[in-house]
């Protein structure tokens, strides 16, 4: 079911992502438990027809009120000319989730203007929360209402994907981090396979997020990446570095005790 209300071009950038975002995550919660069709994308990835009509909806929304921008989205690929404004576009980030009747996904929408995430929003279509930034403070809107990010490793709750590749190896193992003794005796690990999760490291629901990967310009991370930033995160690489400095990975966490801590054991 597809949200036909019209946006204009004087619609800010900030509200147009949240728009975006908030129509995607309808087409998602909508289609959750019907019968959907698969398309295969090779290496085990596929994507189901939810993933396409959500995007559809999200790119419908972004052109109507940015019709000169570029968009990427995860399974379109690049639209429009050239320019320094592109819409990064991950319409549905936990498909296999999804298929398997699991409510842990994202609807991720963020642009980029130059080298800078400048607004993003990531929506979980089933806690009907929309967690965003405009570039300052990141908040999340529930029933049309904003509250304030704030995030915290109180619980020690930390994520760790698992899916390949890992370009980082074998000098960084996401097995080998949960086996890690030091790892366990301080942390609480968990794998929930969706960026919805860097969303949960800015609101305070966990302490941490690890990757691996090759995440610059990524329709899947860039949300979450300015999400965290702006709450607040100690965001780097799996070396310590700037994000999109050098080694690529992502270790996001709550504050710089904890961000020490797993850099401690990641580079061990």
């Amino acid at each position: 079911m597809r949200d036909t209300g019209s946006v204009t071009g004087s619609i800010s950038d900030r509200d147009l992502a949240i728009e975006a975002a908030r129509r995607g995550a309808t087409v998602v919660r909508a289609g959750y438990g019907a019968p959907s069709a698969r398309h295969d994308k090779g290496g085990g990835d596929f994507a189901t027809a939810t993933d396409v009509e959500a995007e559809t909806v999200i790119i419908d929304t972004v052109r109507a009120a940015r019709p000169h921008d570029v968009v990427i989205g995860e399974e379109t690929g690049r639209t429009g000319c050239a320019g320094a404004r592109t819409w990064l576009i991950d319409p549905l980030c936990g498909t296999v989730n999804y298929a398997a009747g699991t409510m842990l996904v994202a609807v991720n929408v963020a642009l980029r203007v130059g080298d800078a995430i400048t607004v993003a929003a990531c929506a979980d279509p089933f806690a009907r929360e929309i967690f965003w930034t405009d570039g300052g403070a990141a908040h999340v809107r529930r029933d049309g209402t904003d509250e304030r990010l704030v995030p915290t490793a109180e619980l020690g709750l930390v994520d760790v994907n698992l899916d390949p590749p890992f370009p980082n190896a074998p000098r960084f193992s996401p097995t080998r981090l949960l086996a890690d003794a030091r790892f366990v005796e301080r942390f609480r690990p968990r794998v929930t396979s969706t960026t919805l999760v860097l969303a949960w490291v800015a609101a305070g629901r966990r302490a941490a997020y690890v990757t691996d990967g090759d995440l610059r310009d990524s329709v899947h991370f860039a949300s979450g990446i300015a999400l965290s930033q702006a709450a607040g995160c100690v965001v780097t690489d799996l070396r310590g570095e700037p994000v999109h400095s050098g080694a690529g990975g992502l270790v996001v966490a709550a504050d710089g005790a904890t961000h020490a801590a797993l850099m401690a054991i990641v580079s061990g």
